[in-house]
């Protein structure tokens, strides 16, 4: 007879979990509030991991905005120098010039972004 009681008991307690969870995440739907709030630790630790991970990659694009913004002003920063040193009337050689063109945009975008890597890490 006990337990059978015993049996019985853990059945409503069970019973009672599952319409408490149904209750908070009705009421969460009812009040437009994330269901994590209100359900177990498990899905909390969850969603402050899902939290933080998303202020981390917001964090990383605002860098990779800010980042991109710096290196757009060194560049128009060489543009106008080059200009100016055009100006005064002296011009690379032509090694120089071989130089230069032999090293393709990709492969100066790729040396710019690992100096930026490198400064930011520093």
């Amino acid at each position: 007879e006990r337990a059978a009681w015993q049996r019985e008991r853990s059945v409503l307690q069970s019973a009672l979990k599952q319409a408490e969870s149904e209750l908070a995440k009705a009421t969460a739907e009812t009040e437009n509030k994330p269901v994590a709030e209100t359900s177990s630790p498990k899905l909390q630790r969850l969603y402050r991991k899902y939290l933080r991970a998303e202020s981390f990659r917001k964090a990383l694009v605002y860098q990779k905005k800010y980042l991109l913004l710096l290196l757009g002003g060194f560049q128009d920063c060489e543009q106008a120098t080059l200009s100016l040193i055009a100006r005064m009337g002296i011009y690379p050689s032509p090694a120089d010039l071989q130089l230069s063109a032999s090293r393709s945009r990709p492969f100066t975008r790729f040396r710019c972004a690992v100096r930026a890597v490198m400064a930011v890490s520093r």
